[in-house]
């Protein structure tokens, strides 16, 4: 078991070959939860690790989570990886031939095309990264600021009641009553106009991560009032968290954390707007084909 981060035992050059490993054992595509799920299960990380902000005053990514990213950026430049713009990444062609790399390699392939493209280096261990490797991380990093710091409790509520509402859940209401076992609001979700179920939620602004207690709570204030629970959080779960959400033989607790909720306010274009830049080619064999 790997207790500890930040000694140079897992850097994020040394995640590449366990994050190719998970991929094969995913059968070679998975999203970034699937791989992170399945990484910190064959790594055998503590909640101690994976509790482990990288910036908890800008951000609420994990250390793993975020070398992890850097992980599979460096492997994508090498050409074992690639992603499509749903958020599945795959093995290419490459990758599956060889599922196993020299570490220090790859750094060094993908530092040298970066010098000849004359882009910004990162140097050395996770600890010296400054950018975020998948994507420009500013927008993340402003709207984590505004639901931790500047938004009140009651409005991250009615944020959460807006996010069901236009994902498609009915009759969505805030309780906004103490004393309720940590119930926040209360749903129905529809499956193609057929079926139906209630679920109850719960909203929490945290910088860091829910434990497994926190799921049995809420799970337990959920029994005999809904079909099953969806914690909502602008942190992270711990890995016993997750466990919990999901224990054979009790109602199913689902998941949302603070990546997947920004994903979701940018995906539903709530207080997030994407703008596209127009691309403009001129193709001179058109002009001289008149």
């Amino acid at each position: 078991m790997k207790d500890t981060i930040d000694n140079g035992l897992v850097t994020f050059d040394q995640l590449m070959n366990p994050l190719l490993a998970a991929l094969v054992n995913l059968g070679g595509s998975a999203s970034v939860d699937e791989m992170y799920e399945a990484v910190v299960e064959q790594e055998g990380f503590s909640d101690d690790v994976l509790s482990q902000m990288q910036n908890p005053e800008r951000s609420n990514q994990t250390k793993i989570a975020y070398r992890l990213a850097w992980a599979r950026t460096y492997l994508k430049k090498a050409g074992y990886l690639e992603n499509s713009s749903r958020g599945v990444w795959a093995l290419t062609d490459h990758g599956r031939q060889q599922p196993h790399v020299d570490p220090s390699e790859v750094v060094q392939l993908v530092r040298a095309m970066d010098s000849k493209r004359s882009s910004p280096q990162v140097e050395g261990g996770a600890n010296d990264m400054q950018s975020h490797p998948d994507e420009a991380s500013e927008w993340r990093e402003m709207l984590h600021e505004i639901l931790i710091d500047k938004m009140e409790p009651a409005a991250f509520e009615r944020l959460a009641q807006r996010i069901l509402r236009e994902s498609g859940f009915i009759h969505v209401e805030v309780t906004g009553r103490t004393g309720d076992g940590g119930i926040d609001g209360r749903g129905i979700a529809r499956i193609n106009g057929l079926m139906s179920f209630h679920i109850a939620f719960q909203c929490k602004k945290y910088k860091g991560s829910v434990g497994a207690g926190e799921i049995r709570d809420f799970r337990g204030a959920t029994i005999g009032r809904s079909d099953r629970g969806l914690f909502l959080t602008t942190g992270t779960f711990t890995k016993a968290a997750i466990d919990e959400a999901n224990r054979d033989g009790v109602a199913p607790i689902d998941l949302v954390d603070g990546e997947q909720l920004a994903d979701k306010l940018k995906e539903l274009q709530l207080g997030v707007s994407t703008e596209l830049v127009e691309k403009v080619t001129v193709k001179p064999d058109w002009f001289l084909s008149l």
